[in-house]
């Protein structure tokens, strides 16, 4: 019998053990949700950033074969 006490607190004392700190998990989540959020939007950031510069090279090289082509037919 005193085994079986002995047995059941011990689970007891496992299964308190095992709900752990909700608030620290909830915590730890919306800190990372925000962390990936952040990344995200750098990541967008600096592919926009790349595509104002492609379409910006791509405007200064359709001028100047513009340029060179109203230059020739002069």
């Amino acid at each position: 019998m005193k085994k079986l006490v002995l047995m059941a607190a011990a689970i007891v004392a496992v299964s308190f053990a095992s709900c752990g700190n909700k608030a620290a998990d909830a915590e730890q989540a919306k800190a990372d949700s925000i962390r990936i959020a952040d990344s995200i939007a750098a990541a967008e950031a600096a592919a926009a950033e790349q595509a104002a510069a492609e379409a910006a090279a791509a405007d200064t090289t359709a001028a100047a074969v513009e340029g060179e082509a109203a230059a020739e037919q002069k």
